[in-house]
């Protein structure tokens, strides 16, 4: 086995955190490597949907692709049983057809495909997918390759989810600094509005809001608008008019 190989495969399964992160070519990487690190003639990658369906989304070879979504297609395989169990699966298809998977067996064979290692994408009790190794050598993997190949499931799933968790953060720290950026506006606007009519603050709060209603805005573009406008007069002449035209006003 090329040490060198393996080594930076690690790394760069690890590393989700560069800024041009592309999921699918992350994906591509882990079923190449697999295919060039170990006894494997190729190598596919199905993963959960945010449904828990499970879709292909890598693998080495047109034939393996086609062997993955076969077994999603016919809801029968060895990747599907490793998923749904979290245990990594053994099938041996070359003798005759295996009375798990019957038409996955046949169709594996089909392929040029003697058995298949279905290795779990886990963390803890969390499985996101499945990493399968096809192999054109009957019997099962060399406990050492098989080692390898689960150790480079592992690394791979958790920096899927440390991406995924990463993301989800910028979002929600996103919509925060949105949020106080808002709250900053209509701040600034009660204020304007209470020194301009000389109402005290929460006055000035239920005027902005009680208009933001009358006339179907959010109470931040109310604000925003309002701040910016050089009249002092609230609500501005031509949006009077406009709340007067609502419906069931």
């Amino acid at each position: 086995m090329d040490t060198d190989l393996l080594s930076d495969t690690f790394v760069v399964l690890a590393d989700t955190m560069v800024a041009d992160f592309d999921v699918i070519d992350f994906l591509h990487l882990l079923t190449d490597r697999s295919v060039a690190l170990l006894a494997a003639s190729a190598a596919g990658v199905v993963l959960a949907d945010p449904r828990g369906e499970l879709r292909v989304a890598a693998a080495s070879s047109e034939q393996a692709g086609l062997l993955e979504l076969f077994q999603l297609q016919n809801d029968q395989g060895p990747c599907l049983e490793c998923f749904r169990t979290g245990r990594p699966v053994t099938a041996a298809v070359v003798a005759g057809p295996d009375r798990r998977w019957p038409r996955f067996a046949h169709a594996a064979r089909q392929a040029g495909f003697a058995s298949v290692e279905a290795l779990p994408m886990r963390l803890r009790d969390q499985v996101i997918g499945a990493l399968n190794l096809f192999r054109a050598e009957p019997g099962p993997l060399d406990p050492a390759d098989l080692r390898i190949a689960q150790a480079l499931a592992d690394v791979a799933t958790i920096g899927l989810l440390h991406e995924r968790n990463v993301r989800r953060r910028e979002v929600v720290a996103a919509q925060l600094q949105a949020a106080l950026t808002s709250r900053v506006v209509i701040e600034q606007a009660k204020g304007k509005l209470a020194e301009r009519l000389g109402l005290d603050m929460d006055r000035a709060f239920t005027m902005l809001r009680d208009y933001a209603r009358t006339t179907n805005q959010h109470l931040t573009d109310v604000a925003r608008d309002f701040v910016t406008s050089s009249t002092a007069e609230f609500p501005p002449p031509a949006r009077r008019q406009q709340a007067r035209r609502q419906p069931g006003r």
